[in-house]
């Protein structure tokens, strides 16, 4: 008779016994003592590192086979133990008298003492300056995405494995890829999801408790433990273990993937497994035990800022959503009718909470906006939220779940909040989103059939990681606890609104009444005053000569000139605005060459009133300089310069040089009185105009009172110009490596960071940093780059090889190096454009701009 098999399905992995698998990874060796320090089991290949030989260590006692300094330094590592889940490390430990030194990690399980050691790597470095270094680059991650970016960046560059991604994982337990670094060629795993049973239950939990899992080589043959198992016949629990060898299972679904080696750093977060720094080769790889432990501390790091990260995110939303409640209470306290016009409440709570439509039930009657279920639909939802838990908010993604045959206006609505509104009869507000109807990236099938493989009657790994696509169907995006505790602050504050309307609506009714009429008379007063100014132009503004168009021309620049200071002016709700961009403006309407006007001045603001009497001014000045002045001659020049004297006043000097010879005019139009008296008599201030041969020069004194102080949020004095000013610095290339691949060769990882980080900003398509001539070399010859930027100096060698190559397959290419101009190329480099280091924007865009214009 036979027997059946046993039933397979997805959860068969969870029972694997992962933490006893009494075996190590052959990389190093492993010792257990008991808790007298007698030795209790060796691993197999104690030999192949000590000269000793299994039988003969089990049963010694440790001091008898390691030197007393080991064993000193030991027992300190165990007394420093805390926690069940501690390790202790120690680095270049000799253990036995003229033998290597070994990198050892040592933990306590079940009593005993378990001392691990590989081969010392070496290394001495700084790591709690290298650790310094990468938290700084990624304490200016600018969002989530930058930071997850970053953060795998960083660990690549550390452990140098081919591809490192950021694994999120979700309420569910299945988890996606959300940042990614990897070597080019070898495809790209971002955004993949895999199912939660890629990674089973135990195996969360040992990431959980030993934050760095090594496996340097799949194809590796495990080392066993000798004797396997104690007198109580429990075999030795690995779950701390550095050295732990792998499940077949696991090393079955590495190499379906073609993965050699790999590492995963533990992300926790609030306690949980949040995620993991996922690192992947493709030929086998051992990090050493130093650079192991500072990644181990960098996840940490990472995790911390993370968890800060997200708790001040939610602080933040949580504080704009609670701003938005008091305005919703301010607005509806005014006019009760706004909870009856589901548009404006739509732009209000979808403000606080995301949602593609807002349905309110109110009395009885309906009202809609957005992407919401039908008339009867949505009747049939009321009442289902009728017998939900009254006075609560209630949220769900699946409405199905609430109202039967919900899925044919699930494409519209396929999840609601519903904030109630009142007691009974209940009226509610309800958020609908729609139906979230995405192409989830598998790495697989995860509803893949079971089948026999290579190790039995168990799950097999899938052999093929091709996309499979999933349609989640009927499902909305879910509501958040945040937006949840949200919602139960607007619940309060629209019930508050509904029980007190009546009165306060009323007196909010008539204080908005009279404030309405308070500003249509101020728009009355202003409306006149701006009249009566353009009456005062077309009157004062004869024409010197018969045309009419002359003279249409010369009213029509003035009125001009005053409504561009307007616009400057109305920009900032009537406020203050920058005097160099009234210039620069007003420049702009008659100067075509830049360079003809010169600004020289601290940034200042000119109140209204101010503003308007200099924009006549100017346009005068301007305008006569244009016509009879230095700015009708072809070299012929202004230069505007302005201070603040000691009682805060503002001196304004106009200078033009270069023009024709200047003679005083012989009657005085209303041009020239704008230019004398308008200072004068509009502000209070002095005018001192001189028609000297050389050009004229002007001196205005504008009072203390009619400035304002720059704008600052950092106690810096600063102005935002709405564009750059004539004769100031212009805007480097923005876009300069558009359509770009680059070549960046440096030697030093933070600086080639900052390099990639600047190409990308510059618009490049892709960037591939070498940081040797061989790496260089070999890329030009397998992918070639249209651009490339090399450092000189590479330590002990110079990139002139990397040149001569790209200047035989004709690549443009710019070198850079701290020495500046100084640097001194060979003469078939000379005249090759160098970028000065530290590399800045404008230097490396302004370095790109003139190289690839010269070769277009």
């Amino acid at each position: 008779m036979t027997t059946p098999a046993a039933s397979v399905d997805l959860t068969n992995c969870d029972r694997e016994p992962i933490h006893i698998p009494g075996a190590i990874q052959p990389i190093g060796f492993l010792v257990a003592l008991t808790a007298d320090w007698q030795v209790a089991r060796v691993s197999a290949n104690i030999g192949d590192f000590l000269d000793q030989s299994p039988e003969a260590m089990v049963g010694a006692l440790i001091q008898d086979l390691f030197t007393p300094k080991a064993v000193h330094d030991l027992r300190n590592r165990v007394a420093m133990l805390g926690g069940r889940d501690a390790v202790e490390r120690l680095f270049s430990c000799v253990l036995v008298d003229g033998g290597p030194a070994f990198d050892v990690a040592v933990h306590v399980s079940a009593g005993e003492v378990v001392i691990e050691a590989e081969p010392a790597s070496g290394e001495h470095g700084d790591a709690s300056g290298a650790v310094r270094s990468m938290m700084s680059r990624l304490d200016q991650a600018a969002d989530f995405p930058a930071f997850y970016r970053e953060g795998a960046r960083q660990v690549r560059a550390l452990l140098g494995y081919d591809r490192v991604m950021v694994y999120r994982f979700a309420e569910d337990g299945s988890g996606e890829v959300v940042a990614e670094a990897a070597r080019s060629g070898i495809g790209r795993f971002m955004g993949l999801r895999y199912p939660a049973t890629d990674i089973p239950a135990q195996a969360r939990e040992l990431y959980r408790r030993n934050l760095l899992r090594l496996i340097t080589d799949v194809n590796a043959v495990p080392v066993p433990i000798i004797p396997a198992r104690n007198q109580d016949g429990r075999p030795l629990d690995l779950s701390l273990s550095t050295l732990r060898s792998v499940s077949p299972i696991h090393i079955e679904y590495l190499k379906n993937m073609g993965v050699g080696a790999s590492l995963s750093i533990s992300i926790i977060v609030d306690g949980k497994l949040w995620g993991l720094f996922a690192c992947h080769h493709y030929a086998a790889r051992r990090p050493t035990f130093e650079r192991r432990s500072v990644s181990e501390l960098f996840a940490q790091m990472f995790s911390m800022r993370l968890e800060s990260r997200e708790r001040k995110e939610t602080v933040e939303y949580e504080r704009r959503a609670r701003d938005i409640s008091d305005q919703l209470l301010g607005a509806v306290a005014s006019d009760e009718t706004l909870l009856k016009d589901p548009d404006w409440l739509a732009d209000i709570l979808t403000h606080a909470i995301p949602a593609d439509g807002v349905g309110v039930w109110l009395g009885g009657n309906h009202a809609f906006s957005g992407e919401t279920p039908p008339l009867e639909d949505f009747r049939r939802i009321v009442r289902a939220l009728n017998g939900t838990a009254a006075g609560r908010v209630f949220a769900t993604d699946h409405i199905g779940a609430l109202v039967p045959e919900a899925r044919a206006f699930a494409s519209g609505a396929a999840g609601l909040l519903a904030i109630p509104i009142s007691r009974s009869p209940r009226d509610y507000v309800i958020l609908f989103r729609r139906e979230l109807v995405h192409s989830v990236r598998w790495g697989g099938d995860p509803h893949k059939p079971v089948s026999f493989g290579p190790n039995g009657p168990r799950l097999t790994p899938r052999e093929s990681f091709a996309e499979w696509k999933e349609l989640v169907e009927g499902r909305s995006q879910p509501f958040t606890a945040s937006e949840i505790r949200v919602a139960e602050t607007l619940r309060a504050t629209l019930i508050e609104v509904v029980l007190r309307l009546a009165d306060e609506a009323s007196a909010e009714r008539q204080q908005s009444s009279a404030r309405q009429e308070l500003l249509i008379a101020e728009l009355n007063h202003r409306v006149r005053n701006i009249l009566g100014l353009i009456r005062g132009l077309i009157r004062q503004s004869e024409p010197t000569s018969a045309s009419i168009a002359d003279f249409v021309k010369v009213v029509d620049g003035r009125i001009h000139a005053l409504a561009r200071a307007h616009n400057q002016i109305t920009d900032d709700h009537w406020g203050p605005a920058p005097l160099q961009a009234l210039i620069d403006a007003e420049a702009a309407a008659f100067v075509d060459e830049r360079g003809r006007i010169t600004l020289q001045g601290e940034p200042v603001l000119l109140n209204p009133n101010a503003y308007s009497t200099m924009a006549l001014v100017l346009h005068e000045l301007v305008t006569n300089s244009n016509k009879y002045g230095s700015l009708s001659a072809q070299d012929g020049r202004v230069v505007i310069g302005w201070s603040r004297n000691a009682a805060g006043d503002l001196i304004m000097e106009w200078r033009e040089i270069g023009g024709p010879p200047v003679t005083p005019p012989t009657r005085q139009g209303f041009g020239t009185t704008i230019i004398s008296r308008s200072v004068p008599y509009d502000l209070g201030g002095s005018a001192d105009v001189a028609y000297e041969p050389g050009g004229v020069h002007a001196v205005f004194r504008i009072p203390a009172r009619h400035l304002s102080e720059p704008r600052s949020t950092d106690g810096a004095k600063t102005i935002k110009y709405p564009r750059p000013a004539i004769g100031h610095p212009q805007l480097v290339p923005d876009a300069v490596l558009a359509n770009h691949d680059i070549l960046l060769v440096e030697d030093s990882l933070i600086i080639a960071l900052d390099a990639e980080d600047i190409a990308h900003r510059l618009g490049a398509a892709s960037v591939t940093t070498a940081a040797t001539v061989e790496g260089a070399l070999e890329f030009i010859d397998a992918a070639r780059p249209t651009v490339a930027m090399l450092d000189i100096n590479l330590g002990d060698r110079h990139s002139y090889p990397i040149a001569d190559r790209l200047a035989e397959v004709g690549v443009p290419f710019i070198f850079a190096t701290g020495y500046g101009e100084q640097a001194n190329p060979p003469i078939e480099h000379r005249g090759r454009p160098i970028v000065q280091k530290p590399y800045t924007l404008e230097n490396v865009a302004r370095a790109f701009d003139s190289l690839i214009g010269e070769t277009t």
